[in-house]
Parts: structure tokens; C-alpha cells; sequence
């Protein structure tokens, strides 16, 4: 199994995030997506159908990818763009390269 990458840490005052609108519709979307994570293993423990199974791994890929781009999406909208408030010019680039380089991180780690 993949071991869960924790967040580096991050110069943040805290939420909300950039996210924090769509919060609710994020949580229905990942508890749907959790149910079908439990819908495949239960497919495993019935010994169904290899492609059947892969068909829904490749669903559950698919949800979680636009979940993933959603949340860079809100990343940049929110976090870069806030970054470019700061008023203070040398912190403002600071920040602004700080917020660029995680998104492109997480990018990175999402097409891997």
C-alpha cells in the first residue's frame, strides 16, 4: 500500500481555504467515492470479474482526479491569488513563489 504523504508545512493564517465554499459538495463527492472504494473491495471478497473490478478502480481514478483538480483549481484561485495581496512587495514574491511552487508540486504528484 502507498504510504500517505503529509503536507509539507506552510506559511497559512489558517482556513478558510480556498475550498471552504464548495466544502460540503467536496465531502459528498469523497463519501461517494468512498463508497465505491467499498464497492470494490466487497467485488474482490466476491471474487468478481477481474475487468469488472478494474472498470470500477478506473472510475473511482477518475473521480478522485477531478476532485484533485477541483482542489488546484481552488488552490490557485485562492492561495496564489491571495498571496498576490500581500502588501509588502518582497514578502508578496515570496509568497506568490511559495504558493506557485506547492501547486506545481501537487501537480507533479497527481501525474505521477
Amino acid at each position: 500500500m502507498d504510504e500517505i504523504i503529509q503536507p509539507p508545512e506552510h506559511p497559512h493564517a489558517g482556513p478558510p481555504y480556498g475550498y471552504a465554499a464548495d466544502k460540503d459538495a467536496y465531502l459528498r463527492r469523497l463519501r461517494r467515492i468512498e463508497g465505491q472504494v467499498r464497492g470494490i473491495a466487497r467485488m474482490v471478497e466476491e471474487d468478481k470479474y477481474c475487468i469488472d473490478i478494474l472498470t470500477q478502480v478506473s472510475a473511482v481514478t477518475k473521480a478522485l482526479h477531478a476532485v484533485s483538480l477541483g482542489l488546484v483549481e481552488e488552490h490557485i484561485g485562492h492561495c496564489v491569488m491571495g498571496a498576490a495581496n500581500v502588501p509588502d512587495p518582497e514578502q508578496r514574491a515570496e509568497e506568490i513563489d511559495f504558493k506557485v511552487k506547492e501547486a506545481t508540486d501537487a501537480i507533479g504528484r497527481l501525474l505521477r
